[in-house]
């Protein structure tokens, strides 16, 4: 059996360590929206948008609203708003009654990594 002296273990490790690319990281994530997070409105949106804090792969997001019964109000599945540098996504909702509503948002950032949420927003008082 051969060892390697600890030297040369620590050479090896520190160079094996310089020649792994280091992938950066940077999942897209909202920024703000409208409606806010928890909101309650007054009037009923016509759409609801969200803002990511990086680019968006179009072909790979959606935002979908639902209404407290689980009935999705949004017409299609959203789409990214052009010249807005692929960070805003955007859904037109059918006319919006008092009560509780639920947007739920998927995408994939520019960099290939994928993240989901969802929050509550609330028509009425």
């Amino acid at each position: 059996m051969t060892t390697r002296p600890p030297v040369t273990r620590a050479a090896l490790t520190v160079l094996l360590t310089l020649l792994v690319p280091v992938a950066a990281y940077a999942h897209a994530f909202p920024d703000r929206s409208r409606p806010r997070v928890g909101a309650t409105v007054k009037t009923a949106p016509h759409h609801v948008r969200i803002w990511f804090d990086a680019g968006l792969e179009a072909l790979f997001c959606s935002l979908i609203v639902k209404n407290a019964a689980g009935q999705v109000v949004s017409q299609g599945r959203g789409h990214v708003v052009s010249g807005s540098h692929d960070r805003l996504l955007e859904t037109t909702v059918k006319p919006l009654a008092p009560g509780k509503y639920r947007v739920y948002w998927s995408v994939v950032a520019v960099d290939g990594h994928h993240t989901e949420g969802h929050y509550m927003f609330r028509v009425g008082g």
